[in-house]
């Protein structure tokens, strides 16, 4: 029997609550994302520990080490553009995937079973404005993230695709 509507409204609420502190956020980065890189793989796309918010597996080149490094994160479409928050959980470093793409932008994507590569940029002005209100309805949490970030402006990301 499926859950009722109400019942999945409180449980997403919990886990946006649960996410927005620290020790949650501190348990996605660090205890989910392991989970979720052989989960979201195992499963094409179709599981992942956040279980209310679509994730994606980001392929990057290190910043400094040049090594592939996947790393699971929630995201929201615009258009046929990906984008992602790089919240950090409201650390005021960015986290290195950011890093990663800002030294190397091409990437790829692992979504929906398939993987397609993407070239990142930052959003700016009022598309970042945009792109940023509609990522706090998708996820309340990141306006506690960015009161934590200690000054720091949280990126906002967007991966277009590139052809083949």
């Amino acid at each position: 029997m499926a859950p009722s509507p109400a019942k999945d409204s409180s449980f997403k609420r919990f886990l946006a609550w649960f996410g927005s502190t620290r020790a949650g956020a501190w348990t996605i980065i660090n205890l989910g994302s392991h989970i979720d890189s052989w989960l979201i793989r195992a499963s094409g796309g179709t599981l992942n520990t956040t279980f209310a918010w679509p994730c994606l597996l980001l392929m990057t080149k290190g910043a400094k080490t040049g090594k592939r490094r996947t790393t699971p994160l929630v995201y929201m479409s615009d258009g046929e553009n990906l984008v992602l928050i790089a919240s950090k959980g409201g650390d005021p470093r960015h986290p290195a995937w950011y890093l990663n793409l800002k030294a190397n932008p091409a990437c790829e994507v692992f979504l929906d079973g398939k993987t397609t590569r993407y070239i990142a940029r930052d959003a700016e002005g009022e598309e970042r404005d945009k792109l940023w209100n509609k990522a706090v309805g998708v996820y309340s949490g990141y306006e506690k993230y960015k009161k934590r970030a200690g000054g720091r402006k949280i990126p906002v990301v967007v991966l277009e695709p590139q052809p083949d």
